[in-house]
């Protein structure tokens, strides 16, 4: 089963933080997907501190290389710096139709609730919360509408960061390694349902 699995999104797709190369998201998924049986080829299309209005330029180098399979991290850098969320989803939902439209299958990580951040003061907490749990929700319904599997659908990653801050790297923003393996272990499964679906045919 050949799989091309293409990254694309922000720093977190990209692998900021991480202590090592091998720790970033993009090998630990080729690594849980080899580990089912599935020959991986991958390629980082993300950009470090890229949103959502950025995925275009993405979606188009993946397409040219013919990713079977993409997955699609997005949403922090939107709600950092206070996009316009209509604007934003709007971005999104574009980005997985061209990748479906091509062939691709496309799970999405939606935006994370930046209220796990330990910078944000604790005042700021609770509206950070409910704006972040509003953005994802509407990334949600947009990426279901389109066909893509939504990954991380119980939030696991955003309760462990909020409870263990080892999980951030130096800067407290940006996963550390131990991060990056919580975050490939509640992504990996939507991602090999995913790849059996693009090798089905």
């Amino acid at each position: 089963m050949n799989t091309r699995l293409a990254l694309l999104g922000d720093s977190i797709a990209w692998g900021q933080g991480a202590a090592h190369v091998d720790d970033r998201l993009a090998p630990r998924l080729a690594a849980g997907l080899e580990e089912q049986g599935f020959r991986v080829e991958a390629r980082v299309f993300a950009v470090r501190g890229a949103r959502s209005a950025e995925l275009a330029e993405q979606v188009g180098s993946a397409l040219a290389w013919r990713a079977t399979l993409a997955v699609v991290v997005i949403g922090a850098n939107d709600l950092a710096h206070r996009e316009p969320v209509e604007s934003a989803v709007r971005a999104l939902a574009d980005a997985v139709r061209r990748l479906r439209a091509s062939g691709a299958e496309v799970v999405v990580a939606p935006a994370p609730d930046l209220s796990a951040v330990p910078h944000v003061p604790v005042h700021l907490r609770d509206a950070v919360r409910a704006a972040s749990r509003s953005f994802r929700e509407q990334q949600v319904a947009a990426v279901r509408a389109e066909g893509a599997r939504l990954a991380d659908p119980d939030h696991r990653t955003s309760s462990a960061f909020a409870q263990d801050g080892s999980l951030f790297s130096e800067d407290s923003f940006h996963p550390s390694s131990a991060g990056y393996a919580v975050i490939a272990d509640a992504l990996l499964p939507a991602v090999a349902e995913a790849a059996r679906e693009s090798n089905s045919g």
